[in-house]
């Protein structure tokens, strides 16, 4: 196991750096000067433009920024944006919002989507059953910035259950409304995965035996069926995590969270190209190591893996 980590860590190096190096290329080279976008409809004075330009590393080329950039980065340094704030201050104060929203959408994703899946598994053909696949169809037809709205109209403005926008960011009773709207897709995905798996295991040679040898129905559901049903719905989750915290921009914006979606929202308006490097680049590390975490966890439901 020692030794796949290990490797699974190396392999990691070449993934981040050609990442962040396509990040990097996309986002400084787009048309137009992020400098002169500091100046707005004022004229620029050229030589307070080359001088801005000069401080901030733009005038060399796109491979030797990268370098600059990459090397600052394994000294915690993500640089610096064009309003003069370090980039790591900004994140500091919008990930912990972020994060704690996007862990409240996938802890509710995981516990009812998970639960739908395997009641409705268990319950093949049933009402709750029918029932259940047809919400979760309509869920995954909507696009979540439909179900934000209609949830600020319906349950903020019309019957004032919850608050329109979001007034304390670290606040988890203000920030469930927000988090079913994030986790609603995938919640629905889960669902329905779970779902498919547990029915499909359901009928496999090893669960006749189970049967057959008289064990206990809560032994077989409980470890024989749900480990291995949840291998596949473990994939899933452990990509969406960096899923839910990329794809908060849309949410944040409806309620007003002053995350890292609205960040990133805002940098690539005023084309604040240190701030949407730097957001990215912490996102694809989340995304590295949540696949690290995926494929250990195959090991712990399915004693038959090993890794070498």
């Amino acid at each position: 196991m020692g030794r796949y980590v290990a490797r699974r860590l190396l392999q990691m190096i070449p993934v981040f750096i050609g990442t962040t190096l396509l990040i990097f290329l996309m986002v400084y080279s787009l048309p137009g000067d992020p400098v002169k976008a500091l100046f707005g409809q004022r004229a620029s004075d050229p030589a307070t433009v080359e001088r801005l330009r000069h401080q901030f590393g733009l005038d060399k080329p796109l491979l030797t920024q990268y370098w600059d950039y990459i090397t600052g980065l394994f000294r915690g340094d993500f640089g610096q944006s064009f309003t003069g704030r370090p980039v790591a201050d900004l994140m500091a104060d919008a990930f912990p919002v972020t994060i704690r929203l996007a862990l409240l959408a996938f802890g509710i994703e995981i516990v009812i989507g998970v639960t739908l899946g395997v009641v409705t598994g268990l319950m093949r053909g049933k009402f709750l059953d029918r029932f259940v696949l047809v919400f979760t169809l309509i869920v995954t037809s909507i696009p979540v910035f439909v179900i934000g709205f209609v949830t600020v109209f319906l349950f903020g403005l019309k019957w004032k259950v919850i608050t329109p926008t979001v007034q304390d960011s670290m606040d988890i009773a203000q920030l469930f409304a927000p988090a079913m709207v994030l986790g609603a897709l995938s919640l629905a995905y889960v669902s329905r995965l779970t779902r498919t798996t547990v029915v499909e295991n359901l009928r496999a040679d090893y669960m006749r035996t189970a049967l057959a040898k008289g064990l206990p129905r809560r032994r077989i559901i409980g470890v024989h069926l749900m480990r291995n049903s949840l291998i596949p719905v473990v994939t899933f989750l452990g990509t969406d995590l960096g899923t839910l915290m990329g794809g908060a921009i849309v949410t944040e914006g409806i309620f007003n969270i002053q995350g890292v979606g609205n960040t990133l929202f805002r940098a690539i308006q005023t084309s604040e190209g240190p701030t949407v490097v730097g957001i990215v680049t912490v996102l694809v590390l989340v995304y590295l190591v949540s696949s690290l975490v995926v494929d250990l966890l195959y090991a712990v439901l399915d004693p038959r893996i090993r890794y070498a």
